[in-house]
């Protein structure tokens, strides 16, 4: 039998990723075992009878005790979340890394609480390295980082990039493009830089009076969407979609001309990736994960207001390039691993 051992995942990309990864597993005719994060309970996967989910709360504790009674159950394991078993298993291990703030992040866009979490963490995967026998990554830029940080053997690190594409061939045929228009799909997280991004666009707004930026923060980061409401109170053009459906995401994306990603740190950008999918033109930090997927029309260093609001003037004053993705999905081989 298989373990998806997800317990660490409950949202972002991960989950997107995580929903597709158990779809194309559903495919199969692979046993496989989901252990699930407790808070998407709620949520109700649809799996074959022969196979099982359980949800169990993300503690440290809970995991080390599931490990310890289910240590001889499974034939493989695949840790989806970073974070390999608790303690070495007989069976074949491959764990997903997809967290590059396990590595590297600005110091800045964390407070002092977050950065002692990260560095618990990475002392629990530092202990726990040699519990997996294989390193999945999505870049080449991320499996660079860990031989760097961690030490890990080239050959342990394999490169399998996977993402949903959610261009459809029954897309909204009779939208345009907007011009002028800037979208950023993410939430607000510390690295994700919406604040720098917001005073970036209203000081570009105050000298041209042109151009729209559309968000789409939840009702979780209360103090980015109140820095969001008071800039629309003053009548700045910021459109806030808040957690949205995907076909709401994907009208959002065929009227946008531009997706801007001024995220400080980044293991693969799915925002990059579904903004070319769309024909988007990608203005995005001048940072390693950027390039990892895709030739970007315009890029700015995240860290500075100023050079953020450069990239807005760049982007309607000049004749800016197309961008070009560079990475594939490849779903498909991870599914053989996982099966084999």
């Amino acid at each position: 039998m298989l373990l998806i051992d997800a317990i660490y995942i409950n949202t972002g990309g991960g989950k997107i990723l995580l929903d597709y990864l158990i779809e194309e597993l559903e495919k199969t005719d692979k046993q496989i075992f989901y252990l699930l994060d407790k808070r998407i309970e709620k949520e109700k996967y649809v799996v074959k009878s022969t196979n099982v989910i359980l949800y169990l709360k993300s503690g440290f504790f809970d995991r080390i005790n599931f490990y310890k009674k289910n240590k001889k159950k499974f034939s493989k394991v695949f840790c989806f979340g970073n974070i390999p078993p608790p303690i070495k298993l007989k069976s074949d291990v491959l764990t997903y890394f997809q967290n590059i703030n396990y590595i590297s992040y600005s110091k800045k866009d964390f407070s002092l609480k977050n950065r002692f979490l990260f560095f618990l963490k990475r002392k629990i995967l530092s202990l726990w390295k040699n519990n997996t026998d294989k390193w999945i990554v999505q870049s080449l830029y991320v499996q660079q980082k860990m031989i760097e940080k961690y030490g890990e053997n080239k050959n342990k690190i394999e490169i399998i990039p996977f993402f949903k594409s959610i261009k459809k061939k029954k897309d909204i045929n009779n939208l345009d493009k907007i011009s002028n228009s800037f979208l950023y799909v993410s939430n607000a997280y510390s690295n994700k830089n919406h604040i720098r991004l917001i005073e970036a666009f209203c000081n570009f707004y105050d000298k041209y009076k042109i151009g729209k930026l559309t968000l789409t923060v939840s009702e979780k980061f209360n103090e980015i969407k109140k820095l969001i409401d008071s800039k629309i109170q003053q009548e700045y053009p910021i459109e806030n979609l808040g957690y949205v459906s995907q076909d709401v995401l994907i009208k959002s994306y065929i009227q946008s001309e531009f997706v801007i990603f001024p995220s400080t740190s980044e293991s693969f950008g799915l925002g990059l990736i579904e903004g070319i999918e769309f024909e988007c033109k990608i203005i995005s930090a001048d940072l390693p994960y950027t390039y990892a997927v895709c030739e970007p029309s315009i890029v700015f260093n995240p860290l500075s207001i100023e050079s953020i609001e450069k990239s807005f003037d760049l982007a309607i004053h000049n004749n800016v390039k197309n961008s070009i993705l560079k990475t594939k999905n490849s779903i498909s081989e991870l599914i053989s691993l996982l099966k084999s």
